[in-house]
């Protein structure tokens, strides 16, 4: 890098008050976390933290966002390594359940952050539903190539299956949820594809 150009390397700094976001807030909740704390477990200065995150909502915004990116290339990861929708599928499912069953699961890193902001005019409230639009419409796209008539009501019971385990995951045997998990979504793929099978033999 010359002298006349930016450097556009991310704040190592920054890079560390996201990290230790990420892991508190997940662990602990966003409400019961302060700044103070971020910052000492950060070790970084308060001003350092205001001049990248000017509140603390901005930095839970920025939490979400990575968590998002974070989960979004999960997702992505499994799709491209997957030939088929309905093996996509699967694979997203099996990634889901191999989270559920971490020593570190806490459920559900958005559907935890609405229970703290229900107010949907917050840009926290509106990060979460932008979040999980993009994940039903991306079931969508995939149970679309399934069975085209029933992809809408398809992928809303794949999210809903998803949440379910996300949140029983926490009070029951995680090996027991993820199981029950995956063959939920196993049987909704088999009446799919079975649908999607007669359709095509009339």
């Amino acid at each position: 890098m010359t002298r006349d150009e930016p450097d556009t390397r991310p704040s190592e700094a920054r890079r560390r008050l996201l990290d230790t976001a990420i892991r508190i807030f997940y662990a602990e909740g966003i409400h019961s976390v302060g700044v103070d704390r971020i910052i000492a477990e950060a070790k970084v200065t308060r001003a350092t933290f205001y001049r990248h995150f000017p509140s603390k909502d901005d930095l839970i915004l920025a939490y979400l966002r990575e968590v998002h990116r974070m989960e979004r290339g999960m997702v992505d990861a499994a799709i491209t390594a997957n030939p088929s929708p309905a093996e996509s599928l699967l694979a997203v499912a099996g990634a889901i359940a191999d989270r559920i069953t971490s020593p570190v699961f806490r459920g559900c890193a958005f559907l935890n952050a609405a229970a703290e902001y229900p107010d949907t005019d917050h840009p926290v409230h509106q990060e979460i539903i932008a979040h999980r639009e993009w994940f039903l419409d991306t079931i969508t796209a995939l149970m679309v190539q399934v069975h085209e008539e029933t992809a809408d009501s398809a992928a809303r019971h794949f999210v809903m299956l998803r949440d379910g385990a996300m949140a029983a995951g926490c009070l029951f045997d995680p090996a027991l949820v993820s199981e029950t998990f995956l063959r939920g979504v196993e049987g909704l793929l088999r009446v799919n594809t079975e649908r999607q099978s007669a359709g095509s033999a009339r």
